[in-house]
This record gives structure tokens, sequence and C-alpha cells, in this order.
């Protein structure tokens, strides 16, 4: 199909990787993807047509990105003055977005139609080359941005560059302009959206913060409430299945029955491995009762929806109808919807976790997936490669080393290092104005000193153009003429980083890579809060629009933290909503507090004497920790669990004011002090939530309520 279609550097490409239908390696088709058509627009094999479709998209993606500017743009900065003297009309007068189409005067319109045209027919004129006119930047040919236009590799390089940011800028602009359309808001806000189909679902069983209604795949799309309802039957089920599934996965590295699986066939509990290697283990006529038995729950059990409502077969706690505690409020509508909705969230949970759970032990062939047993994997080849490096090793989740490539798998860790720079200096020059500023003038001209220029956003429109295109020389100047690629990523021979010691070397580039990581999320985090608050460090005062201002004053907001909530448990304004969920946390962290000293004391003090008499049980004879959940006997669970639901029915009874349940302890005839104890215990109730998920954890990885790392022997991190 002729070389000259082809980039530049495609005969150094490996067999498999050069073209399949004589249009792979032209400009691009880039990695990740390569070469991708999924409409078929080079099936025809006409390079004509394929090369106009080309430019098309070049266009279409350099007006897209010019729209996505000009979304974004209005909502920070707009011109002063008139758009229009004659009709009085403003700038600021023009909403943003869709709305701003009928704002705009029809003289607007010509004189932007007109501007495009004369783009189309006098400088975007045809050439052999998609999206090379010889203009250089922006059409203006004469501008030393385009002095290298002539070179076929950098040509090359810049328009593969402005294709893959134009395919961006046509997704963006696209999503802008469906939220745009759907909400009446250019940045689509939800709560605006009142005509929704999807609204008939919004107080289905299922929806429920903090995501709400999310129907991704559409399934509600038809607006067909039968289908609807059967599919969150469908989904109730699977998540029942997959809750019993994770605990089968889980319990049997910890305890199993003891005895025979298969008399018949000598097989023991213990003989069957965890995970996907049992199905070779288990006998066939196990798997028949297995089979078996859930076709009787099916049939049997879950047979006849009552009142045509998903999950409910009027069958209690695992269809156990005769058991009067796990019916409890089963007649209740609104009870029912919660442990409903409570058992759709676990069930969902569970199908993430136990997918996970069969992705890691396939790859592994562990059931808990050690990376040591993954022998096979592609990443091997980078584990030794620069930025490795603890804690999180080597860590790909986009997959830009599946296609094996060295060269561009150090192309791409170049550029990380590039925008690690300079964020870094964004990072430090976000920080350093709010100390110090430069005595003098910034632009003696414009009488404009340095102490007149805020931090932040806010400097975009006070730095004059001339002290922009400084910034962007002398970027330009940096990337062209100092960062020189030498085939190893990040060395370019400054001092600060040089060292004649290759593991010097690398030891100081990973040292770059990770503080970059942390600058690239700390400026966009400080561009975020700028933009929320007009404040570089995001006071939180100024951001008086926030509908979190409604629960500031509230329980549980406090040192240093503040109002606090990251998942958005509050956005849908509701104080009652807000209140129950932070009994609940205060409750959890009352649990959670018990069941840190429950793990600290026994390591000191056991109590003298039997457990259980009749077994002969001395609590001396417990283990601490996980190994305890095979020594207590069912009696003791039993009082465990009847313990809990009598202080949950007849003493934690909600009486408007979380936490507050007449306990002399934390009570107070004084408000002030009242809050102040709840805060308290708030604060000791998180600190213990955390604590007792992290004994639970090195109690499971080593087998010790401590956690010795001694007795980790299998850490791949060894």
């Amino acid at each position: 199909m002729g070389s000259g279609l082809m980039s530049p550097g495609y005969n150094t490409l490996p067999e498999w990787e050069k073209p399949k239908s004589g249009f792979e390696g032209l400009n691009g088709d880039q990695a990740p993807l390569g070469f991708w058509d999924p409409l078929g627009l080079s099936k025809d094999q006409d390079v004509e047509v394929f090369k106009r479709r080309r430019e098309t998209e070049i266009k279409h993606g350099r007006v897209a990105m010019f729209a996505t500017i000009g979304y974004i743009v209005p909502e920070y900065y707009k011109f002063p003055g008139l758009l229009s003297p004659s009709q009085g009309l403003k700038f600021a007068d023009v909403p943003n977005g869709l709305k701003a189409l009928s704002v705009v005067p029809k003289e607007g319109w010509a004189q932007i139609l007109a501007f495009a045209g004369f783009i189309e027919l006098v400088v975007n004129k045809k050439t052999s080359e998609p999206g090379n006119y010889g203009k250089g930047f922006l059409g203006l040919g004469a501008v030393g941005f385009g002095s290298s236009i002539n070179d076929p590799t950098l040509r090359a390089k810049k328009l593969s560059a402005e294709i893959a940011n134009g395919r961006l800028a046509m997704m963006a602009i696209i999503g802008m302009f469906f939220q745009d359309g759907l909400t009446g808001s250019a940045w689509g806000d939800w709560a605006l959206y009142t005509d929704s189909p999807i609204r008939a679902f919004e107080d289905e069983t299922g929806v429920q913060a903090p995501v709400g209604f999310w129907d991704p795949l559409g399934l509600s799309a038809s607006g067909n409430v039968s289908d609807f309802k059967r599919r969150r039957e469908v989904e109730l089920k699977h998540g029942r299945v997959a809750m019993f599934a994770t605990i089968g996965y889980i319990l049997p590295e910890y305890w199993r029955f003891p005895g025979y699986l298969s008399k018949y066939l000598d097989i023991k509990f213990a003989d069957v491995p965890n995970g996907l290697s049992a199905f070779s283990k288990v006998p066939a006529f196990g798997w028949l009762q297995i089979v078996g038995f859930a076709g009787i729950v099916e049939i049997q059990i879950y047979n006849e929806q009552i009142k045509d409502e998903p999950g409910n077969y009027g069958a209690g706690f695992l269809g156990l109808r005769s058991i009067g505690i796990m019916n409890t409020g089963i007649e209740d509508p609104e009870v029912r919807k919660k442990k409903l909705n409570a058992e759709l969230a676990n069930g969902r949970l569970a199908m993430m976790a136990i997918i996970g759970m069969f992705f890691q032990d396939g790859l592994t062939g562990s059931a808990w997936g050690d990376w040591a047993n993954y022998t096979a994997s592609p990443l091997r080849a980078f584990e030794e490669e620069l930025g490795v490096q603890a804690p999180v090793g080597f860590w790909d989740p986009v997959g830009y080393t599946r296609d094996g490539s060295v060269e561009t798998f150090k192309r791409r860790r170049e550029t990380e290092i590039k925008h690690g720079r300079v964020a870094m200096y964004a990072t430090i020059g976000y920080i350093v104005p709010e100390y110090f500023k430069w005595p003098g003038f910034l632009s003696p001209s414009l009488g404009l000193k340095f102490s007149d220029v805020p931090n932040g956003l806010a400097a975009i429109s006070k730095v004059p153009g001339a002290g922009w295109a400084q910034i962007v020389a002398f970027a330009g100047y940096y990337e062209l003429f100092v960062y020189k690629f030498k085939g190893d990523p990040g060395a370019y021979g400054w001092k600060a980083i040089t060292s004649a010691d290759p593991e010097g070397l690398k030891k100081k580039l990973n040292a770059e890579i990770a503080n970059g990581r942390l600058a690239m999320m700390a400026i966009i985090g400080m561009f975020f809060q700028d933009g929320l608050t007009g404040s570089a460090w995001g006071d939180w005062a100024n951001y008086t629009d926030s509908p979190l201002r409604a629960f500031e004053e509230e329980l549980g907001v406090q040192a240093p933290v503040g109002f606090w909530d990251p998942v958005g448990y509050t956005r849908d304004g509701s104080v009652e909503t807000f209140k129950r969920r932070r009994e609940t946390e205060i409750k959890h962290g009352r649990v959670a507090m018990y069941a840190t000293v429950g793990y600290i004391v026994p390591e000191y003090f056991k109590w003298p004497g039997f457990l259980s008499p009749s077994l002969g049980l001395k609590f001396s004879d417990v283990p601490n920790g996980l190994a305890a959940i095979s020594k207590v006997p069912g009696a003791g669970w039993a009082q465990i669990v009847a313990f809990a639901g009598y202080y949950e029915l007849f003493v934690y009874k909600f009486e408007g004011e979380p936490g507050a349940y007449g306990w002399k302890a934390i009570t107070s005839p004084d408000p002030e002090g009242r809050t102040k104890k709840l805060n308290a215990e708030l604060a000791n109730g998180r600190l213990a939530m955390m604590a007792i998920i992290g004994m639970f954890f090195q109690d499971g990885l080593t087998g010790s309520a401590w956690g010795d790392w001694a007795l980790y022997t299998d850490s791949p991190l060894r």
C-alpha cells in the first residue's frame, strides 16, 4: 500500500506487529490500541478513501479540542466588555453550554461560520498526508512552533499526539453535550434531570446510597417494570449464590469438617484443596447432590414471589419458615425492603469478590493469588525496570506493557518522569507564593507587580500574553534541546540525578518518579479545590454553596478532619438519613471497641475455670484471635448472638439523637457535654474499626493475633 503512508518507525517493528490489512502503521495507529477500525472504514481497501477519513477525523478532533476548551474556560473566566455593542449584550450574559445557542446573535453565528469556512477553504488545503497542511501551529506558518514541520519523524509524532488528543476531545465534548442536554446544566447535575425514564425505578429495591439508581448496562432502558423486576430478582439470586461461594472460599482456609467427604472413595474433607482445584477432587455424586439441593431451593422455596416483589418469597432467612427470629419484620414492607437492600448490597460485593477470587486462583493456581506462582505473566519482563519499587512493586492497571515492547514501555516511563517533573514544579509554584513573592514588577510596561498576581487559577487572567509566551518558549526549549532521550528514561546528564554508579542512578530516578507521582496527585487536588472554592488552598469557608453545609454542626464533625464525607452519604440532604447512618457508625464503633479490647486482654489475662463444664473446656484452652472460632461451642455463639440481639432490640432504642440511649457514662444533661462525650466515642470507635480490621487481617495472614512477621513465611514481600 506504499511505505510513504506508514509511520517512520514501521520497518523496525517485529513481524507480529506489521500490517495485516494494508492500513496498519499509519499516523493514528498507536499504542495501546494499534490499528483499530471497529466501523470497518478501511474494509474497501481504498487508500484514498481511508486518507480522506483520517483527515476528517483530524479535523473533527481539532474542532472538538477547541469546543472542549470552550466548555471549560467560561466556568472560570469570561472576556470583559460587550459581545454585541449594538444589542448591549455582554460576554458575561452568555450562559455556558447549549443554552448559549439561543443567546449568541445571528451575526455572531455568521462570523463563526465564515471563520470556519475560511480555514477550511483557504488554510486547510488538502495534501497527500492527512492533517499536514504545511501551516505550522494553528496555521501560523511563520511562527517558530512549526519550524520543524519538514522533519517527517517529528511531524508524524506531532500528528499522532494530535489524533490521540482529538479522540479524547471528541469523547469529552459528546459527553458534555449529552449531560447538558439531559440536565440543562453544562456539568450535568442529576438532580435537574427530572424527565428521565430512569426516575420510574428510583424507589425500587436495590436503589440505595451511595450510588443511588445505577444502570450502566441499560437494563431499565425499555421502561418495562416487569423486565426490571425479573432482572432484579436474578441479581438477588446471583448475589445469594456469590455470598455462599465467597464464604466457601474463605472458611476452608481456617477450618474444615472432620471425617470423610466420601467414605466409599476414601476422600476426607481435609483432602479437598481450596478453590478451583477442588473441582477435580469432589466426586460426581457430590456434584449431583449440590445441583439437586440448588434445584430444590429454586423449585420448592424460590417458587412464588409475594406481592410481585423481587427476593420476597415469604420464606424468611435461608428459607427456614419456622424460625421466628429470622422472620422478624417480614410483613413490614419497610423492614423487608431494608433487609433486601442490605442483601443486595452484600450480594453485589460478593459477586465482585468471588470473580476476583476465581481470577487470581486461575492465574496463580492458589486460592489467594500468590504472585510468586504466576510465573507465566508477561509483566515479569518489566519487574526490574525503573519505577518498579516498594510498596506497590510492578503495577500496570491500564495495561501499558501488555504488548511486551520494552521500547514502548521506556517511552511511557520517560513521559511519566517528565509529567512528574512539571507537576513537582507546579506544586512548588502553588506553595511558595503563599509565603514569598518576588519584589518589583512582573511587567513594567503594564505596571503589573508580582504582588498583584493572585495565587492559583486566578492568576491565569492576570499574567500577560507575553508572559505565557515566555513560559511556553522556556518549556519548548527544554523539550527540544535539554530533554534528549538517550535510551535511558529520565537520564539527561543532570548533575543532581546523574551517577556513575548504575544502582545509584536507578535509586535517584526511582525516588524522583515516586515524588513526581505524588506531585501529579497533589497538583490535580490543588486545581480541584481551587476551582471549587476560589482559593488556592481550598478554604472550606469559601465553599458556601456546598450541600454539606447542612451537616457541619452534626455529631462526629470534629478536628482535625472536620466534616468529611468521601462516599457522599449526605448528598441527598436528608438529615434523618444522616442521623440513621451516624447511629449505625456509633454502634459499629462500640462493637469494634469491645472487639479490640477482646483481642488485647486475653494476651495478658484469661478467666480462671471452665468456659463449658459439660465439654470440659477451660477459658485457658481458647486461643486468642480467629483461631478461637473453632473452639467456642455452639451454645456459646448462641449466647453471644442473643446478648447482642437483646441490646439491639431493648437497650439501643433510637430517640432522635444518635448514640444517646441514656447511658450514665455518656449521657449528660448539658447538650454540649453530651456532644463532646459522643464525639470522643465516635473518634475512638473509628480508630477501633480500623484497628480490628487490621488485627483480623494480620491474624489471617500470620496465624497470630499480633501478626508476627516471622510467621508469614509465604509472603511474596519476602
